[in-house]
């Protein structure tokens, strides 16, 4: 397998595509990059600045993001999930770290994953999957991933209000005007609802063809 290979892994949030790439990135020794991470660190940055999405500051801030940025152990809460979407939206920031992603991919290959991977940041990527599951399960997933508590009496309202939120992010997401989040026409489709994560795995790395 060349080490120049570029695979596209797009999605809404909780459907397991972070999951996926990396584990392609270790199967295949390719470089991983999550670029909702990227965005995250941003609205991070949003918040912790007291700046607005439409902030040219928070553009500054975008072009100068490092590593450190988007290692933080901070940044996959509730408020970073709305912050993410509001600054995603911002044609300025979403061009100001598209060279960085590009750069990324285009010097080494990659396994990147994201919500216009395919579409917008690497269209003539080698593999594009897409990557899908009902919002149930996804809610479930990242209510089990975040909880304290998988025996909380409220779980199921629990459960509901991260449904909510994820609801929310996926409209906000798909009806932008710049990049909404959809599947690349050529891109390949994986529902994971009722697939473990080695299973979705193996079913990329079918695709794939290896």
């Amino acid at each position: 397998m060349s080490k120049q290979l570029i695979i596209a892994i797009d999605g809404p949030s909780g459907v397991g595509k972070g999951t996926l790439a990396k584990a392609l990135s270790k199967k295949l020794h390719l470089p991983y990059l999550d670029t909702g991470l990227l965005y995250r660190a941003v609205g991070r940055k949003m918040l912790d600045m007291g700046l607005s999405p439409d902030d040219e500051e928070l553009v500054r801030q975008a072009q100068n993001l490092t590593e450190a940025d988007w290692n933080r152990n901070d940044l996959r809460v509730s408020e970073v999930d709305k912050a993410a979407s509001l600054v995603a939206a911002r044609p300025k920031i979403r061009a100001a770290l598209l060279d960085m992603q590009r750069h990324f991919a285009t010097t080494q290959g990659v396994v990147m994953d994201g919500r216009d991977i395919g579409t917008v940041i690497l269209p003539n990527a080698d593999v594009k999957l897409f990557i899908t599951a009902s919002t149930y399960v996804r809610a479930k997933r990242r209510w089990l991933q975040y909880t304290n508590d998988v025996d909380a009496i409220d779980k199921d309202e629990q459960i509901k209000q991260v449904e909510k939120e994820l609801e929310a992010r996926d409209l906000a997401d798909s009806s932008r005007a710049v990049a909404p989040l959809r599947p690349a026409e050529d891109a390949k489709i994986i529902n994971t609802d009722h697939l473990s994560a080695d299973a979705v795995l193996q079913e990329a790395l079918r695709l794939i063809g290896v």
